[in-house]
């Protein structure tokens, strides 16, 4: 079994606490975490890229000019992609760049990125966030007792003075169990999990 330390808010070892090896302790392949990371940047994409089409230019339909007898190429009307403010024959419409990976692939994908963390001694294990008030210079205190920095914070339940504290604070992003993703976990450098979000994260992925 994976081992770690649980903390307190004042970076003191409390105790100790056994993670399940088929979350935390899983081989990690690159390939698939990457795969992953892919897929979620995709789904990011806005594909909001447009151009206008001749059918959506404003202008009259009238032909320019008679179609014979004027020496000059044959005209049709002022919203042809031809002439200057004309519509666009092949540029870009909104599209959705979304794709979906196999579940399973998902399910493992997190479980190497949580791995990573582990294996890397990367992942600090607190027995609760203490915060008396909304406040971003108490939120801060409890990371340099930890000595953390660059830091994905993962909570069980909505918890409004840790993540309004910590909203302003750079380098810092607080997520619940249920956004739990591989891009976030790999994005920062160290992974801090309550005691009751470890036991979540561990009834989520062992269904």
């Amino acid at each position: 079994m994976a081992v770690v330390d649980v903390l307190n808010s004042k970076g003191e070892n409390v105790s100790q606490k056994e993670l399940a090896d088929s979350i935390f302790n899983v081989p990690v392949r690159p390939s698939i975490l990457h795969d992953v990371v892919v897929m979620q940047l995709a789904c990011r994409r806005s594909g909001t890229a447009s151009v206008k089409h001749r059918s959506d230019v404003k202008g009259s339909t009238r032909k320019l000019f008679r179609q014979k007898g004027t020496g000059r190429a044959r005209r049709g009307d002022i919203k042809s992609p031809l002439l200057k403010g004309g519509g666009s024959i092949f540029g870009p419409d909104p599209r959705s760049y979304a794709y979906k990976l196999p579940k399973k692939v998902r399910r493992l994908a997190l479980k190497m990125a949580l791995s990573s963390k582990y294996l890397e001694n990367k992942l600090v294990l607190l027995d609760r966030f203490d915060l008396d008030r909304i406040k971003s210079k108490d939120f801060v205190a409890v990371l340099n007792a930890l000595g953390k920095k660059n830091v994905l914070i993962v909570t069980d339940e909505k918890d409004e003075k840790l993540e309004l504290s910590s909203r302003n604070v750079p380098g810092v992003k607080v997520l619940r169990t249920e956004g739990l993703n591989v891009y976030d976990i790999l994005r920062y450098d160290e992974l801090i999990l309550l005691e009751s979000s470890a036991a979540d994260i561990e009834g989520r992925l062992t269904k």
